[in-house]
């Protein structure tokens, strides 16, 4: 056996391994599951956002043909516990119980009030509407500011109050930092509520084993829902096994305990029979935890030559009618990038956890992160105009030099590597940014109807979630490490276990490149195992661009041990010392010497037969390593945007979009590309098409595809990518995150270009989802687009044309808060 592979596969663009199921079919996600004698469920859900249950009556329900049993809350009241939150952010903080089935009282339209179990799932959805169910209306609690104000309704009469928490953040003299400042601009920015939509809806499967239960789920944390479902219902943990099997998307949807999975479990206990439960679309986007929903206030100190001297934020986040598994988590996270790659004297950062009878909020691809990158973007290029300087220079002005790489940032967080010099540059030559900047005036100065704008996002984030140790300080419920296990078999093929659980991000093939590099074996000679809980018993799964950063760097440890193992035992095979043992490219040879090599497979295979193994050494190379990294991952990038704005219409389309990501060392740059325009692709959409919209009762008017506008490949432009390396210096691959930085730049570089058109106007900001109305309302209160939708062409005001220096727009005191 002598088989090593051709040539390095850290780096190649292999297709992804996994491919070939998930596109033809032949995979098995969890609603194809089928069991012998599986029952279904289906849940009636309260069409109040506020109301008293004042009864309950499922019993012609159970009359129905083909049902077996149906259920109130009532029913589960002594068994189901109260759904998690794992992330209490402060000692004060309001949790309230979480029924998974609400028993007395429903707080958001969607909450599950009782269930029908059926022998098929079309006979459990027509029995529920022979349920019966009283609801006593209640005040609805809609808008975050006036939940918060003196005399509110409340949402949970016994917490006495609508607020969950305030976490506060203070570094510097934020007080001296601002009234010293030659310029404060402070802006309010609005966070709409979105709703994730993976291409996989939830499912659940769960089927009684004897005393024990095996849960099927599309969730991506098969190893932290056992443990809180074994918390949650008193099950032992060690009678549980939970399996994500492949999942379709999830974009932090799927990072969750949900009510069903919980009720799943205790109707397979309560009937001894397997039960199966698949939401419907509108289903999903009713009760799915939905993500955003921030009011943003932001205040921005500055020297009259652009330099930042302070900033504050102060958060109002709409924590939906509960707390989840994360929830007030994700603000927090934000808490620590707002200042993002720039250099200042002070920062404060308040935010108060809110309460309102919608669905709960929690993770939401970027988790935190976006929102905080489109604060600071926007009022850096609000600084900008306010400074008649161009939006580029003033972020160079205040970026971290590469030279002073590691940096500690004023929130706290030591970045390890970055060249925002090198992403800029390539971006703006990529972009063609001096030549759009001309094109801009002259349209400006002819007074063209379609306006160009120009829109700038230079991010980072922090990723690569993790460490442990750092989530403990921030009161989170769990560690961030991550477990591996790799198996070298007889045969020298080689089985990988990893805790990250994937949901399409190509695990099967990343992981494989770097085992095949690192025991020098074939790409095709590696099987990666993962999502079951029995399979692969530790992990703590993929949320926070974790998995290569954390997990990865779990297999690479656990290869090198394996190659520990082989070298003694293939020293002992070439009668060499082990100490002049070399190995290069799958096989051992003896330093200095023309002996014959022994190959990783040929250990591999005297491990196995043990006829001739050096004394005390066991019968296996098989190794596990767990890795809990000293600090996250920093990738950054520079993107770039270009919009055309009808100012007659106020539609936008996006002319040109350059995106260069620092993403440290590439694995697998066709798997790189993927995610970044995956995610350029959800953070446009934030920009220009999302929201989910509740009517004055509370109700989700929002809640199909018809309503809530996902957009197509068809609404999307060119993307036009491509990246600088700066190792990470942290990780042993030189590897950063890379799952969440589409998402997390793009909004703010849209928005940008965005206001960047109708500046000349008088518009400063545009509220998301810029949608045609929106930008033609904009103008219209601008007092300049009236005119033009009345049909007489939109006209500049000349003052704005004859002072906009290139790059920037003229400073017109009555549009901001310069002082």
């Amino acid at each position: 056996m002598t088989m090593t592979p051709d040539a390095p596969q850290l780096g190649q663009a292999r297709l992804r391994k996994e491919d070939a199921r998930l596109i033809t079919g032949q995979t098995t996600w969890t609603d194809n599951i089928q069991q012998v004698g599986t029952l279904h469920v289906a849940f009636l859900r309260s069409p109040f956002a506020h109301a008293r249950i004042t009864n309950v009556d499922v019993s012609a329900a159970r009359e129905q043909p083909g049902v077996v049993a149906a259920f109130t809350g009532a029913d589960f009241a002594g068994e189901q516990g109260s759904l998690p939150c794992a992330w209490p952010v402060t000692d004060d903080i309001v949790v309230p119980d979480h029924p998974p089935m609400a028993v007395e009282e429903v707080r958001y339209v969607g909450e599950a009030v009782a269930c029908v179990v059926a022998r098929d799932a079309y006979a459990a959805a027509d029995a529920l509407e022979a349920i019966e169910v009283d609801f006593d209306p209640m005040p609805v609690v809609l808008d975050m500011e006036e939940a918060v104000a003196e005399g509110a309704d409340l949402v949970h009469a016994s917490a006495g109050t609508n607020k969950s928490f305030t976490w506060p953040f203070s570094a510097g003299d934020v007080e001296g930092a601002f009234s010293g400042a030659d310029v404060v601009v402070t802006r309010r920015y609005r966070q709409q509520r979105l709703i994730p939509a993976a291409m996989e809806p939830r499912a659940v499967v769960c089927r009684p084993d004897g005393d024990a239960f095996t849960l099927w789920s599309a969730t991506q944390i098969p190893h932290v829902l056992r443990v809180m479902l074994a918390m949650t219902t008193g099950i032992p943990e060690h009678k549980l096994r939970v399996i994500a099997p492949d999942v379709g998307g999830g974009f932090g949807s799927k990072l969750q305990v949900t009510a069903e999975e919980v009720l799943a479990l205790l109707l397979a206990k309560r009937l001894g029979k397997p039960v199966k439960w698949t939401e419907s679309r509108s289903e999903g986007f009713q009760t799915t935890h939905h993500g955003r929903d921030q009011i943003q206030d932001v205040s921005i100190a500055a020297d009259s030559d652009g330099r930042i001297r302070g900033l504050k934020v102060d958060l109002l986040a709409d924590m939906g009618a509960y707390l989840m598994l994360v929830t007030p988590g994700v603000p927090i996270l934000g808490a620590f990038m707002f200042p993002a790659i720039y250099k200042m004297d002070a920062y404060s950062f308040s935010c108060t956890g809110v309460f309102t009878t919608k669905t709960p909020t929690d993770a939401y691809r970027g988790a935190g992160r976006p929102e905080a990158t489109y604060a600071i973007e926007r009022i850096m290029t609000e600084l900008a105009h306010e400074l008649n300087m161009d939006p580029m220079e003033l972020r160079r002005r205040n970026w971290i030099a590469r030279e002073e790489f590691p940096y500690t940032t004023i929130a706290g967080l030591t970045y390890d590597s970055g060249d925002y010099e090198a992403a800029t540059d390539r971006a703006m030559e990529l972009f063609g940014y001096d030549g759009l900047r001309a094109e801009q005036r002259a349209r400006r100065d002819r007074g063209d109807t379609v306006q160009l704008g120009i829109g700038i996002s230079t991010f980072t984030e922090m990723c690569g979630l993790a460490p442990s140790r750092v989530l403990g300080s921030l009161s989170y419920g769990a560690g961030g490490w991550e477990h591996a296990s790799v198996r070298m078999l007889p045969t020298g093929k080689v089985e990988v276990v990893t805790g990250s659980t994937p949901h399409g991000q190509g695990h099967e093939t990343a992981w494989s490149q770097i085992v095949a590099d690192r025991l020098g074996v074939p790409f095709e000679d590696v099987q990666v195992l993962h999502g079951d809980t029995q399979v692969a018993p530790k992990g703590m799964d993929t949320y926070g661009s974790r998995s290569l950063v954390v997990g990865g760097t779990a297999v690479v440890e656990a290869c090198d041990r394996v190659v520990d193992k082989a070298r003694r035992i293939a020293a002992h095979m070439l009668e060499a010392a082990e100490g002049d043992m070399e190995f290069s490219g799958g096989a051992f040879t003896v330093r200095g010497t023309s002996q014959p090599a022994a190959t990783i497979q040929e250990v591999a295979l005297a491990a196995f037969a043990a006829h001739s193994l050096p004394d005390g050494v066991e019968p296996s190379l098989d190794a596990d390593s767990t890795f809990d990294p000293e600090n996250f991952s920093y990738p950054h990038g520079t993107h770039l945007c270009a919009v055309e704005v009808d100012t007659a219409t106020g539609a936008v389309r996006i002319r040109s979009y350059v995106a260069v990501d620092d993403v440290g060392a590439v694995v697998n740059p066709l798997i790189v590309e993927g995610q970044v325009h995956g995610g350029l692709a959800q953070g446009i959409a934030q920009a220009l098409y999302e929201e989910a919209v509740h009517d004055a009762d509370g109700n989700l008017v929002t809640s199909t595809m018809a309503d809530y506008l996902l957009p197509s490949a068809a609404d999307l432009p060119d993307f036009t990518t491509d990246r600088t390396e700066t190792p990470a210096t942290t990780n042993p691959l030189g590897v950063k995150g890379v799952g969440e930085a589409g998402t997390i730049a793009s909004t703010p570089a849209v928005v940008n270009a965005v206001v960047d058109a109708l500046r000349p106007f008088g518009v400063h900001d545009v509220r998301m989802p810029c949608t045609p109305e929106r930008v033609w309302r904009a103008l219209s209160e601008a007092g300049s687009g009236g005119g033009a939708v009345a049909g007489s062409p939109t006209s500049l005001p000349a003052d704005s044309r004859a002072s906009a220096p290139p790059g920037a727009s003229a400073y017109d005191e009555d549009e901001g808060g310069a002082q």
